[in-house]
């Protein structure tokens, strides 16, 4: 019997190593394709092609929670057409208003309109006007619509939603859980800049990802790096103003609306990284943090343990500061 247990116990050996080995020889498989006006790019380990499904994960998001998608559920929102939302915009609203709460309105998916109106009004090559931008204010707020049930219900059916600001986050988890429900446990999901990672690279390391150095480039073309973090089992989302700016007599105006004034936001924060357990809520919290400023986003971090950031902002002068959570320290692996 002795002798029997160490064989079975030498087999199970064998064969737990025939697996790890067969598992790492799996191939990576690498993808890309368009969703959201932007492009997606995942690296996944697996045997299976996984591009359809994931195409069809993504198009679901976009049919729920697209602005730009006519036949979208928040177009009809918008539009005021009846309407019961699904699951997938039941999730993101209970994301925009937690995060909207948090950051005492900070994070806002009612200020759209706010955000057409400047850029609209840069682009004719003159700001709008206090009265117009004062009117629209009326129609800003995460309190002035509630989800009941199915049904969205607005105080004014002049509100607007736009998950802009979370959908690629969103649609990044999306497609991440999409890879687990197949085993798949070494993967990087990256939709329009907002991250997810799991397991390890196919050199068999974490994850290096890139925060980009915040040089102004409306062209969206530099990649110069500011760092980069080694990570694993997480999400990560950047919002800033560098790529997203206009500037009318010598003044540069940011992209990033501050909802509680109607105005873009006039601080030193350049770039907000933030690394959270779901992409949707990075992308919301870095969103919000470019609203908010150093100091504020600063502080809505020191009370989320969950949470953590890397802040780039302006010391005044032609030269960059950084700012980051202490939890990111062993993250960061230089550029």
């Amino acid at each position: 019997m002795k002798a029997a247990h160490w064989l079975l116990l030498l087999a199970l050996i064998v064969g737990t190593v025939l697996i790890i080995r067969q598992h790492r020889n799996m191939p990576y498989h690498r993808i890309e394709g368009p969703i959201f006006g932007t492009i997606y790019h995942i690296t996944y380990q697996g045997e299976e092609d996984l591009q359809a499904e994931i195409d069809e994960a993504l198009h679901q998001v976009d049919q729920s929670l697209s602005p730009f998608n006519p036949t979208s559920i928040i177009t009809k929102v918008n539009n005021n057409e009846p309407v019961d939302v699904d699951k997938m915009f039941t999730d993101v609203f209970g994301i925009a208003r937690k995060v909207s709460e948090d950051t005492d309105g900070a994070f806002d998916i009612t200020v759209a309109p706010l955000v057409n109106l400047w850029g609209f009004g840069f682009k004719q090559g003159t700001p709008p006007s206090d009265k117009s931008v004062d009117s629209l204010r009326q129609l800003i707020g995460f309190q002035k619509v509630e989800l009941k049930g199915k049904k969205v219900e607005k105080s004014d059916p002049r509100v607007m939603l736009d998950c802009s600001a979370v959908a690629k986050g969103y649609g990044s988890d999306v497609v991440a859980a999409l890879l687990e429900r197949h085993g798949v446990t070494n993967y990087m999901v990256e939709i329009g800049g907002e991250i997810v990672v799991m397991g390890v690279s196919e050199k068999q390391q974490p994850w290096r990802i890139g925060v980009n150095r915040p040089t102004d480039d409306p062209t969206q073309s530099s990649t110069e790096l500011e760092t980069v973090l080694s990570l694993t089992d997480i999400a990560m989302a950047t919002s800033g103003n560098y790529r997203n700016f206009y500037y009318k007599d010598g003044k540069k105006y940011a992209h990033t609306i501050d909802p509680s004034t109607g105005r873009p936001v006039q601080h030193s924060l350049l770039s907000a990284t933030v690394l959270a357990p779901r992409c949707a809520t990075a992308d919301a919290y870095a969103t919000a943090f470019m609203v908010m400023g150093l100091e504020k986003a600063k502080e809505v971090l020191e009370r989320h343990s969950e949470l953590k950031g890397y802040l780039i902002y302006s010391d005044g002068s032609d030269k960059y500061q950084v700012w980051y959570s202490p939890t990111l320290r062993d993250h960061i692996i230089g550029d």
